[in-house]
C-alpha cells in the first residue's frame, strides 16, 4: 500500500462502505480489508486493537479511542489520515473504553515491537494522543527512544499517591500506575522532543503538565483551549499541520502558537474570552466585542457592547 506524498487515497472507499460505520465487528473487517497487502489489524486482548499501515519511512504512532475512530466519516484513526497524505507509515492503538492502556495485552505488544527492532526501520518516529492517549504517548514513547512526542492535555498518573488532586477519574484509579510504562513523565526522558498542550486556566491540566520536566520539554499552554484542546485544534483545521511539522521534525512553540492565532476566528473560543471578560467589567468587555466585531458580524458580541456602553455611561441594564 504505498501512498505517494501529497496523495490521498480512498482505499477502497467503495467496498467498505456496504458495512455501517457503527458496527463495531463491520468496522473491524473494514480495516482488515484496508491492510491487506501492506500492513496488519491486530486485536491485543478484548479491549484494544492495533492498526498499522506500511507506507514509508516516517512513522507516525497515535493512541485514541476506537470509538473516536468510529465515529469519523471513513471510519480511521486520526494517525492514519495524517499520515496518508505525506506517505507516511501509521500505527494507531486503539482503546475499547477508558482504559489509559494500562493492560498487559498492550505491553506485550509493545514489547514484541521493541524485541524485534520495529521503531529501528523508521528514520523518524513521532508519538501523538490527546487525555488519556496523551498520556499512553507519552508513556510508550520509551519503545522508540528519540522520538518525538506531542501530547495534549496529558495526564501524568493517576496514582492516587502522585496525583490524588486530580478528582475527574476517580473510577479508573483501580488502574494500576506503578508497573510498567507506568509513569509517564519518566517515560519520556529518552525521547527527542515532547511537546506539551493544554489549557492552563484547566487546573488539573496544568498540574499534570507541570509534572513533566526537562530541558527537551515544551510547554504550550493554551489559554481558553478548554478541557479538550484537541476538539478545539480540530475544529480550527490546524491539528493535521501540526502533525505534520511533528512527523517531520519540525515542530516548536513557534510553529505552535502560529497555529494557534487561528483561535481569533473561532467563534467558541471567542465566546469563551467573552464569558471571562463580563466578569472583570463593562470596559473589558467593551474593548473585546469591539475587536471581534471589527472581524466577524456575530450578534452575541453586538449585545455585550451594547449591554457594556449602557454600564459605562451608567444606565440601566436593556435587551
Amino acid at each position: 500500500m504505498e501512498w505517494a506524498a501529497g496523495e490521498r487515497r480512498d482505499m477502497d472507499d467503495s467496498a467498505l462502505a456496504d458495512a455501517p460505520a457503527g458496527d463495531r465487528a463491520a468496522w473491524e473487517a473494514r480495516l482488515d480489508l484496508l491492510v491487506e497487502e501492506e500492513g496488519y489489524f491486530e486485536r491485543l486482548g478484548p479491549g484494544h486493537r492495533a492498526l498499522f499501515i506500511d507506507a514509508g519511512p516516517r512513522l507516525l504512532v497515535g493512541f485514541e479511542s476506537a470509538a473516536a475512530a468510529r465515529a469519523r466519516p471513513d471510519g480511521l484513526p486520526l494517525v492514519v489520515d495524517a499520515a496518508r497524505p505525506h506517505g507516511w507509515s501509521a500505527l494507531a492503538i486503539m482503546a475499547e473504553g477508558e482504559s489509559w492502556w494500562r493492560d498487559r495485552a498492550v505491553y506485550g505488544y509493545v514489547d514484541r515491537l521493541v524485541d524485534d527492532a520495529f521503531f529501528e526501520d523508521f528514520e523518524q518516529v513521532a508519538f501523538f494522543g490527546a487525555g488519556a492517549g496523551g498520556y499512553a504517548a507519552c508513556a510508550f514513547s520509551v519503545a522508540a527512544p528519540g522520538a518525538h512526542v506531542l501530547a495534549l492535555r496529558p495526564q501524568a498518573t493517576l496514582e492516587p499517591a502522585a496525583a490524588g488532586w486530580d478528582r475527574r477519574f476517580r473510577g479508573h484509579r483501580r488502574l494500576c500506575f506503578t508497573d510498567r510504562y507506568g509513569y509517564a513523565p519518566d517515560m519520556v526522558e529518552g525521547a527527542g522532543r515532547v511537546f506539551l498542550a493544554y489549557d492552563p486556566l484547566v487546573p488539573e491540566d496544568a498540574m499534570h503538565a507541570a509534572l513533566f520536566r526537562g530541558r527537551h520539554v515544551t510547554h504550550l499552554p493554551l489559554a481558553g483551549s478548554g478541557p479538550a484542546p484537541e476538539t478545539m485544534l480540530s475544529e480550527m483545521g490546524v491539528l493535521p499541520g501540526l502533525l505534520h511539522l511533528l512527523g517531520e521534525g519540525r515542530l516548536d512553540s513557534a510553529s505552535v502558537y502560529r497555529a494557534w492565532r487561528a483561535r481569533r476566528d473561532h467563534t467558541p473560543w471567542l465566546r469563551r474570552l467573552l464569558s471571562r471578560a463580563s466578569a472583570t467589567g463593562p470596559a473589558r468587555v467593551s474593548r473585546l466585542a469591539t475587536a471581534v466585531l471589527a472581524r466577524h458580524d456575530l450578534p452575541k458580541f453586538r449585545r455585550a457592547l451594547r449591554a457594556a456602553q449602557r454600564g459605562q455611561a451608567g444606565e440601566p441594564p436593556g435587551d
